[in-house]
């Protein structure tokens, strides 16, 4: 059985759940940056920690050296983000999924490139790569049928087209039913909906969806 894997980033820490409730015998952790000093603070040790550590302090370094066993360290000055080269070992091990915890609530140039960059490594995946916080989980779709069930603590789930348009969505189950609508790249129709069924489907012939499911 392939291995989960959990990516955890140096955001800022109040937007990042309970990691306790994600770990288990079968799930590798990636530290990322600072992340990694979330991760030991959760007595989590990550199977392997990346980055440049710009933003840890000398004394928060130290704890690394000393607990992590493997480091991959990069220079700063590089083309690719530290999330960019995490994501880039985590699909190479053909894990069973990927969650990624941190990436939210802080800069808006780094939230923007990491969503974005879901597109980038879930689109030849089979399995599921999800970026949450204590508000949102945030998933990309290719052109398919999917089902999904119902959350009470992410109720409202939305629907945001990344391509130029989304062609044929069908929602079922949700209190905003939609049969074979093309969504433009700019619409907002498909904000804050809602499940009002257990499980409920959606399908679309072609482009690129974006699902957040949020709460207030």
């Amino acid at each position: 059985m392939n291995k989960r894997i959990n990516i955890v980033a140096g955001g800022p820490i109040q937007h990042i759940p309970n990691l306790s409730t994600y770990n288990d015998e079968n799930t590798l952790w990636v530290g990322v940056d600072r992340g990694v000093y979330y991760l030991l603070k959760h007595e989590i040790n990550p199977t392997i920690a990346i980055g440049d550590f710009d933003s840890v302090s000398e004394e928060e370094w130290k704890v690394i050296q000393q607990t992590v066993n493997e480091l991959e360290i990069h220079q700063p000055e590089k083309d690719e983000t530290d999330m960019e080269l995490a994501l880039d070992w985590s699909t190479s091990k053909e894990p069973s999924s990927i969650k990624i915890f941190g990436a939210t609530g802080g800069r808006l140039d780094h939230f923007l490139a990491n969503a974005f960059m879901l597109v980038k490594y879930q689109k030849p995946r089979s399995y599921p790569i999800e970026m949450i916080d204590k508000q949102n989980d945030i998933a990309i779709f290719f052109p398919g049928q999917y089902q999904i069930k119902q959350d009470k603590d992410k109720k409202y789930i939305s629907f945001i087209s990344l391509s130029h348009e989304i062609n044929c969505l069908s929602l079922t189950g949700f209190k905003y039913p939609l049969v074979d609508q093309n969504v433009a790249f700019t619409s907002s129709l498909c904000i804050s909906n809602e499940l009002i069924q257990k499980t409920g489907t959606f399908s679309f012939e072609k482009g690129i969806l974006m699902m957040v499911r949020s709460n207030d």
